[in-house]
């Protein structure tokens, strides 16, 4: 049955959710495999061996909310918070782009100073835009009609905003007090406004290989252009710090098998959770993105995995340049990247004008 799946999407036929439930439950090592190099051939098909490279500026670690699984909930004490000048964000932005990154990705907290300000959110896009002329995503928490308009006016491409499950009671659990239909309102809101959209979905919280396999259906649902996955980690001050750790084998899985479902959608290999050393893991799993690159010594304590990696020069462009010569990939120019974000926000503006 494995093989005649696969066969289909070799074919670009459609799978029904049975066949995507059946992937996401495969645990046998030879079986695994197959699906893995059936993603890879999946993204060559469609991208070639090139990959693209974001550089991450998390200028804001204050957040509203109290998400039981992140470690910079409003509540927890233990965080350190700041907020970047936009000096700071500028000088890091510049040192992004002269490392050879694609795309700038400014991220925040749920942070009422820019959410309930976005003028001062846009401000900086701007400014980021205007002094790199690279593309640039947003990844601000909930932004209603006016931030979204405020953002895509300054310059921003993508609007980035994590359902992290598509399951609503399960949201609700992790998601204290917050709107699941308000937040994917405002994505849809986005990409009516001709923004590319990022969701991502957050795995080993609860969540069955059939809300997984409906979270691909969401994320299909909304033309959401990149999608990401990414493992919970027990943090420190939050409710969910008591849980086991789940491993890496589901997001891998979550890689693999989004790609044979949505091919033409880009996929992050996150260096944020594992650092370096998962990044090969997540790149033979079919991913076409490396995030969360960052320059050393800029004290971005908002960063997951902040102790490893970032102050000795590894999440870097040059830093990974061993990974992806073994993963047989290369990173893609300054310009494919820019012709393939035009090309696609072109067809999210037709579509969005069609439905």
């Amino acid at each position: 049955m494995l093989r005649e799946i696969l066969n289909r999407c070799a074919d670009s036929q459609k799978l029904s959710s049975e066949e995507v439930v059946y992937l996401l439950s495969r645990t046998d090592e030879d079986e695994v495999r197959l699906i893995f190099e059936a993603a890879r051939q999946t993204r060559r098909k469609a991208f070639g061996d090139q990959v693209f490279l974001y550089g991450f500026v998390y200028f804001s670690t204050y957040c509203q909310n109290n998400c039981t699984f992140c470690y910079y909930r409003k509540d927890n004490p233990k965080p350190p918070r700041y907020r970047k000048t936009p000096g700071e964000v500028l000088d890091i932005a510049r040192e992004l782009k002269a490392s050879g990154v694609h795309l700038i990705d400014l991220t925040t907290g749920d942070d009422p100073y820019y959410t309930q300000y976005p003028e001062r959110l846009a401000a900086i896009v701007k400014a980021v835009k205007d002094e790199t002329g690279l593309p640039v995503m947003v990844s601000p928490g909930v932004l209603d009609r006016r931030g979204l308009g405020l953002i895509e006016r300054a310059g921003a491409d993508w609007y980035a905003l994590y359902q992290e499950t598509h399951n609503a009671s399960l949201f609700s659990k992790l998601r204290l007090g917050q709107s699941y239909d308000e937040r994917l309102a405002s994505k849809t809101a986005a990409e009516d406004m001709g923004l590319l959209i990022e969701e991502g979905l957050l795995t080993g919280v609860g969540e069955s290989p059939s809300d997984r396999a409906r979270s691909f259906e969401e994320m299909k649902r909304l033309r959401a252009s990149q999608v990401r996955t990414m493992t919970f980690v027990p943090q420190d001050g939050a409710p969910l710090a008591g849980e086991p750790s789940p491993g890496y084998s589901r997001e891998l899985m979550n890689i693999a098998v989004m790609r044979l479902v949505l091919p033409d959608v880009l996929i992050p290999a996150s260096l944020d959770v594992e650092g370096l050393r998962g990044l090969e893991k997540r790149l033979m799993a079919g991913a076409n993105v490396v995030t969360s690159i960052i320059p050393p010594g800029k004290g971005f304590a908002g960063v997951a995995s902040c102790e490893g990696d970032i102050n000795e020069g590894y999440r870097t462009v040059a830093g990974i340049q061993e990974t992806l010569d073994k993963c047989r990939v290369k990173s893609a120019s300054a310009r494919d990247y820019d012709e393939w974000v035009a090309a696609r926000r072109k067809k999210a503006w037709k579509a969005a004008r069609c439905s």
